[in-house]
């Protein structure tokens, strides 16, 4: 896509969309994209209603309006961000990726998840953070295999960070 040469992390697998409400962006409201959320679980499920936003920069869509909304479907929201951006009061469940190179304006969360290896984004800059888990995940593409060596050999000679793993992908689900 002609947007990811400008992207923070040139090693996103999730495509970008459009949000203006020609291209990727269909709901007028918060409300209406809360309910179409919620129409995905089966009648009658509504006491176990976890929706992660995710994929790209899921911070530039993210108001207090549709956490409001969503929180009113009766849905705990969690966010998986790069933390450069602030996120309205509220979230659930703060999952920050840092990127090399991009400034991290969110220094706390329940889990700091860290693409693995990345020149510039080394595993110990970032203990000092108050997070309350730390995942190393090894980089995907033609060194996948090697990256999950790396991350998990770097897990075990340091017990603070655990391995977080796409298993889809090492399984070619893709």
């Amino acid at each position: 896509m002609e947007d990811r040469a400008s992207a923070i992390c040139r090693f996103c697998d999730t495509e970008f969309v459009g949000t203006d409400g020609d291209g990727g962006g269909r709901f007028a409201t918060a409300s209406e994209l809360a309910a179409a959320i919620t129409a995905y679980w089966p009648h009658g499920v509504s006491d176990r209603r976890f929706v992660v936003l995710t994929g790209g920069e899921p911070a530039l869509q993210l108001d207090a309006l549709l956490l409001e909304a969503l929180h009113a479907c009766g849905c705990s929201v969690a966010i998986e961000t790069n933390g450069t951006l602030d996120l309205p009061q509220g979230v659930d469940w703060i999952c920050v990726s840092p990127k090399a190179c991009a400034p991290l304006r969110l220094t706390s969360g329940d889990e700091l998840k860290l693409v693995f290896p990345q020149d510039g984004a080394e595993p110990q800059a970032f203990e000092h953070l108050g997070f309350t888990h730390f995942f190393l995940q090894p980089m995907d593409g033609p060194q996948l295999l090697r990256n999950t060596q790396l991350a998990a050999a770097y897990c075990l000679a340091q017990p603070r960070w655990r391995l977080s793993l796409q298993t889809h992908k090492l399984l070619g689900m893709r």
